[in-house]
């Protein structure tokens, strides 16, 4: 292994030479006698370790502390500090130094607190390339070119930072959002623990609990005579994927909230209380908000379960990212199916842009195996897609919207297309009220589709 690099940044120059002596039988050590020369460094090359003096001239210790936690928070810093103030180390600690030593150094104690770092940097490398390498055979492949996958792609990443927080995914049926789940454990703390999925549709409101919390023996009526662990016993370490949370009964949401409140839980027919340490990634294609309106979902489990929430659009919302999505999954079907088509032929890629998509990503991998068996030529032809010289379903060019005698008309002088969309919005929500619900309907959308494009009319105006 190469040596490790060490930043020294200090302005005495006797403490400079005497430490950069001491260590470089052993590190790649520079020195540096100001903050602002080092960072100019830092944003070329990271070292392992930075050793860095509280009181410098100009920019001092802690504000290089922070700049440097901007550029790469998970870079480890000792603070050198020429009295022991305890004001000025508490302050270093909170703005993230691993720790401190005082002047004057003694090269003992400077070596020891070295190997305490160093040593949690080997153990840091080690996680990462075990994550990397976690991520690489199971991490699923979002694909999409639009801004707004972008966009979810990246926090996605800062979401999965903390191990435990539960977020919430949302979004019509067939958007993705088990994928989405899957990426948030594969690039969290937590990846190497277990990943475990319960679709709350298909499981019996009767057996939700014990699938769950797990049961004792003898707790009902053909249950194992041994009992049974429960999904979140099983997911101990790990991620709950929670599927269409929506359908959960309100008996088994408040003792999921329960659990979600303090850890801690009971099997069923048992006394003994259980804890387990998991992170719930919940989804759902309902409007949990209209459930909570219906009081069908508890709003204190909403809110606890919704700490992060993610919304996923339609496909019809991101229509770039139609041909990549079709792409990728005629080379899997090539490949499962031995056989080597070079794409689709332009009016194909017509017909799947125009197309209306009612099952969204499903629909859309569904039709592409549908092709790649019957398809034989190099390029898939529409008919091979089902399409038949016309969509299956009514295109996104062939449907009208329809409005009420009711509904105000254009604004006079006439307006582009994003304009008319926000007007529309603001329209529809002022008849509804400000009902979201209400105003998806009086538009002809779904809730998750109005959301997402009140969200981009919002920004739009912001900017």
């Amino acid at each position: 292994m190469s040596r490790y690099s060490i930043f020294l940044i200090d302005d005495e120059e006797s403490i400079r030479k005497g430490i950069g002596v001491s260590l470089k039988k052993e590190y790649e050590i520079e020195t540096f006698a100001d903050a602002e020369s080092a960072l100019q460094k830092f944003t070329k090359k990271i070292p392992d370790l930075i050793l860095l003096d509280i009181g410098l001239p100009g920019m001092n210790g802690i504000e290089a502390l922070k700049e440097i936690k901007k550029i790469d928070p998970r870079i480890i810093v000792i603070m050198i500090t020429g009295f022991e103030e305890i004001d000025t180390v508490i302050s270093s600690m909170k703005a993230g130094a691993y720790d401190y030593i005082v002047k004057p150094v003694r090269l003992k104690v400077l070596k020891h607190c070295l190997n305490k770092a160093l040593e949690t940097i080997r153990l840091q490398k080690e996680v990462r390339e075990l994550q990397e390498k976690a991520v690489s055979e199971n991490m699923p492949c979002i694909i999409g070119e639009s801004n707004v996958i972008q966009h979810i792609i990246q926090f996605i990443r800062k979401a999965a930072s903390s191990p435990d927080t539960p977020i919430l995914i949302t979004g019509e049926s067939g958007t993705g959002k088990d994928l989405i789940a899957k990426a948030i454990h594969y690039q969290s703390p937590n990846f190497a623990g277990p990943y475990v999925t319960l679709n709350c549709a298909a499981i019996p409101n009767e057996l939700i609990e014990s699938e769950l919390f797990g049961y004792e023996k003898g707790a009902f009526s053909g249950a194992q005579p041994s009992g049974k662990k429960g999904l979140l016993e099983e997911a101990d370490g790990g991620t709950l994927f929670l599927d269409e949370i929506g359908d959960l009964s309100l008996n088994a949401q408040a003792k999921l909230l329960r659990w979600l409140e303090d850890g801690t839980y009971y099997r069923v027919g048992g006394t003994a209380e259980w804890r387990s340490t998991v992170r719930v990634v919940s989804a759902t294609n309902k409007n949990i908000e209209q459930l909570i309106e219906e009081r069908r979902f508890r709003l204190d489990l909403y809110y606890r379960i919704g700490v992060i929430s993610i919304e996923i659009p339609s496909l019809n919302d991101r229509n770039e990212d139609v041909i990549p999505i079709a792409e990728y999954y005629l080379n899997e079907f090539s490949k499962k199916l031995n056989k080597s088509f070079a794409g689709f032929t332009p009016e194909t890629e017509t017909f799947l842009k125009n197309h209306h998509w009612n099952g969204n990503i499903r629909e859309l991998k569904n039709m592409i195996e549908r092709g790649a068996i019957i398809g034989s030529g190099d390029f898939l032809a529409p008919e091979d897609l089902g399409f038949s010289g016309a969509p299956l379903q009514e295109s996104k060019s062939s449907r009208n919207i329809e409005f009420s005698n009711e509904f105000p008309g254009l604004p006079p002088g006439g307006i582009n297309l994003e304009k008319l969309e926000r007007h529309l919005i603001m329209e529809a929500l002022k008849q509804a009220e400000g009902n979201d619900t209400k105003a998806a309907k009086l538009l002809g959308l779904n809730y998750y589709a109005f959301r997402y494009r009140r969200k981009k009319a919002d920004q739009a105006d912001e900017s």
